[in-house]
């Protein structure tokens, strides 16, 4: 009788949208809210809801984004919601209230756990990580530890603890560099357009931006040129990324923006929905959202619009 199952109910794009998490409409945000609550409270802890976080009587603030976002994405509807809610409330519950791994491990595991995690800026406290590097316009680097159900990621305070930043920055570098690459794909289409993805489980895929030259000779066989590269991290499990070296770049910057864009939304870690010019390990945006028009647009200045004059001048699909 499986012709006659159902998807999931979900209201419908005409019901009224929750301010905060657009995807959800008001009904279904009021529902995974109060479940968040609930489940807190059956856990001991009473906490106050805001729009996309809760605080315990502690002080203790919990961010709801990504839990919200993996309710969202999961085919499965609002009846499994409790159990994700559950699974994620008891994970978060249990790295703050037993003894921090930065107490209970040695000195040398905790440096072969420690990665380096690029984020966005909305989640981080500016305040608590002084240390961040700045990798791009509302993009930052710190440092993360990895443990086996959560990423503890470090504030000044831990890396005061640990010894400092730049040799602990070294060493997780080093880290990341000996990652395996999980799946690889080229994205293609009919008239010549490629870019390459990385996808991974891992918490530090999209984090490879930090050692891209390095990603793409294990990817591509061939080191980045002295172009550089289009490169995008949508979110913390996905990056991609597109040599520079002839005319190919335009379709794929423009394929790479939609592509960013979309990867981004409604997805739990995300980073940033736009592409970027990688070149020497610095980042340049070259998309933004056109407020105006509610669209994505292609934004160059005159660095990079010099190096596509010297491309098309040069000719495509030389290699």
């Amino acid at each position: 009788m499986g012709w006659l199952r159902r998807g999931p109910r979900r209201d419908g794009e005409d019901a009224p949208r929750d301010p905060q998490f657009a995807y959800f409409s008001q009904a279904e945000a009021a529902l995974f809210r109060g479940r968040v609550r609930a489940t807190f409270a059956e856990l001991g802890l009473e906490v106050t809801v805001y729009a996309d976080h809760v605080v315990d009587d502690r002080k203790r603030r919990f961010g709801l984004g990504n839990l919200a976002a993996v309710c969202h994405q999961d085919r499965r509807g609002p009846r499994v919601w409790p159990d994700l809610i559950r699974r994620h409330v008891e994970l978060v519950v249990r790295a703050t209230e037993g003894p921090s791994a930065l107490e209970t491990l040695p000195p040398e595991q905790i440096r072969a756990q420690l990665y380096p995690r690029v984020v966005s800026g909305d989640g981080i406290d500016a305040g608590a990580f002084g240390y961040a590097r700045t990798v791009a316009p509302g993009l930052y680097e710190v440092l993360a530890l990895d443990l086996p159900e959560s990423v503890m990621m470090l504030t000044d305070e831990a890396l005061e603890r640990l010894g400092g930043h730049t040799q602990l920055r070294e060493r997780a570098l080093r880290n990341l560099r000996g990652l395996p690459v999980e799946e690889h794909e080229t994205v293609r289409d009919a008239d010549g357009m490629c870019f390459e993805v990385v996808v991974g489980d891992s918490f530090y895929t999209a984090s490879r931006v930090l050692d891209l030259d390095g990603l793409a000779r294990r990817v591509t066989g061939v080191p980045l040129g002295e172009h550089g590269a289009l490169v995008a991290l949508p979110f913390r499990h996905q990056i991609a990324f597109h040599p520079i070296r002839d005319t190919s770049i335009i379709p794929a910057l423009g394929a790479m923006a939609s592509f960013a864009a979309s990867g981004y939304e409604d997805t739990p870690g995300a980073i940033s929905p736009y592409v970027f010019w990688w070149r020497n390990g610095t980042l340049t945006q070259l998309s933004e959202h056109d407020e105006e028009r509610g669209d994505l647009r292609i934004v160059v200045g005159d660095d990079f619009q010099e190096l596509l004059e010297r491309l098309i001048a040069q000719g495509p699909d030389r290699r």
